[in-house]
């Protein structure tokens, strides 16, 4: 079987420990949202075509009258999990919207580039924020909030990679902004800048 997005998303989370599909929404919301989102209208019909295919297990954890299962991991989904970690990356997506409109600022309105440039900066150092508390809780706790599990150094390694990736982006659009602002009022030919 070949692995979807969603899968992948699947077999890392389970990899880790047994998690029921609410348990994986849980977890995907308060870590790799950040760079690879699954909703519950993904992760539910994946989890049923990944059990077709043996790659994991239910087992009926239903309490009073809530119905909830519990996947794990069979030994087809560890043996799939190793594989795809192995190989080399097949996916690298960015899906950004204050990028998609920076780019097309200047065909729609080019007085507000600068401005779409200054948001999106603005978004970045407001995820670096969100990531940093997000480190300081793991760092005091030794675990984050939810059903996670405790982190590790993979899990700790990709938090510093978004802290440090969304300061670089946010000093970066600020850079963009000026650029853009003196190109604007004519202080940058156009053949010109940084």
């Amino acid at each position: 079987m070949k692995l979807s997005a969603t899968g992948k998303v699947i077999l890392g989370m389970l990899a880790a420990k047994p998690r029921s599909g609410y348990e994986i929404k849980q977890l995907v919301d308060s870590s790799a949202r950040f760079f690879w989102a699954a909703s519950y209208g993904q992760i539910y019909p994946e989890l049923k075509k990944l059990e077709e295919a043996g790659l994991i297990a239910g087992d009926d954890s239903s309490r009073g009258g809530r119905q909830r299962t519990v996947f794990r991991l069979t030994s087809g989904g560890k043996r799939a999990a190793r594989e795809w970690i192995s190989r080399p990356p097949e996916v690298l997506e960015t899906r950004d919207e204050g990028l998609l409109k920076l780019f097309f600022a200047g065909s729609i309105d080019a007085r507000r580039a600068a401005e779409v440039a200054r948001e999106r900066g603005a978004t970045s150092r407001a995820k670096a924020a969100e990531l940093r508390l997000i480190a300081e809780q793991v760092e005091a706790a030794g675990r984050p909030e939810g059903p996670a599990a405790e982190p590790d150094a993979g899990s700790l390694t990709v938090l510093r990679y978004g802290i440090e990736i969304n300061e670089w982006a946010a000093d970066w659009f600020e850079r963009a902004a000026e650029d853009l602002e003196r190109e604007a009022t004519g202080a940058v030919s156009a053949a010109g800048g940084r």
